[in-house]
């Protein structure tokens, strides 16, 4: 069978840039099994699957090694397909997941903005196998439903830092978000998680409904910038409503081709 096959990159305003996702339409749900091979395949962050259910659109994320709970570029990615690619005619799409729920993305000119649930945020001691997964001890860790967020003193702290992947791969979690106050943005980021098959995510939006009420209660303020600091650069503008967090972010298409399988 032959399947559309999309790659598109999240959270930038220029090609290269940002998080490549692979986006895959389907008519109707294929094995979970040929899901995760057709992601390992790929070889990228995430593949997003959806198939359209009356007026919603089912997806689900893959990473080469495991299917997650919530992906934010990759549903980016997706919602850039269908607006520019797929024929969408309106400019909001209903995302459903089995595992988080509803999902909105609006288009607004040339932006996206993802419509997400807010993470569940508690503060956690920094024990022995947090610190050692960095060469820097942060001065507050949290955990949030899959990952934990460590917080340092500077920016610099952020761009310098060197991880311990072996040391990452061992925490139950699905990665480490570290942040800090930015310098020309309000906050920035970075996000590793060897343990999900991505040392190092490029932009990482599922991240930034943990980041966005932490950075919104210290700031105070609810409109916030954000840089995430990898080697590709990830651009976005996060805003904390009630239980929600809206992401927003721009997107270019790298490739269009075919899958035979």
């Amino acid at each position: 069978m032959k399947y559309k096959l999309y790659q598109v990159d999240a959270f930038t305003e220029t090609l290269f840039g940002g998080n490549p996702a692979a986006v895959c339409p389907l008519n109707q749900w294929l094995d979970d099994s040929l899901l995760q091979n057709i992601a390992m395949e790929n070889n990228l962050a995430e593949t997003a699957f959806y198939v359209k259910r009356d007026n919603r659109y089912e997806i689900r994320w893959f990473t080469p090694k495991i299917e997650v709970d919530l992906c934010g570029h990759a549903t980016l990615a997706a919602a850039f397909v269908l607006f520019h690619h797929e024929g969408y005619p309106n400019d909001s799409i209903n995302f459903y997941s089995h595992r988080s729920g509803e999902l909105k993305v609006n288009r607004k000119s040339n932006r996206l903005t993802l419509d997400f649930p807010v993470d569940e945020l508690r503060q956690v001691a920094i024990t022995d196998g947090i610190a050692n997964c960095f060469d820097k001890k942060p001065f507050e860790a949290y955990r949030g439903k899959t990952d934990y967020m460590l917080v340092f003193e500077n920016e610099t702290d952020i761009t310098n830092i060197q991880p311990h992947f072996e040391m990452i791969s061992k925490l139950d979690a699905r990665g480490i978000i570290i942040t800090a106050k930015g310098e020309n943005v309000d906050f920035v980021s970075r996000f590793f998680a060897p343990q999900s098959g991505i040392n190092e995510d490029p932009v990482t939006g599922s991240a930034h409904t943990t980041l966005t009420p932490y950075w919104t209660e210290k700031l105070n303020k609810n409109k916030l910038s954000a840089i995430q600091l990898s080697e590709r650069r990830g651009y976005l503008q996060c805003k904390l409503s009630g239980n929600r967090v809206e992401i927003s972010g721009q997107a270019k298409l790298y490739l269009v081709g075919e899958i035979l399988v």
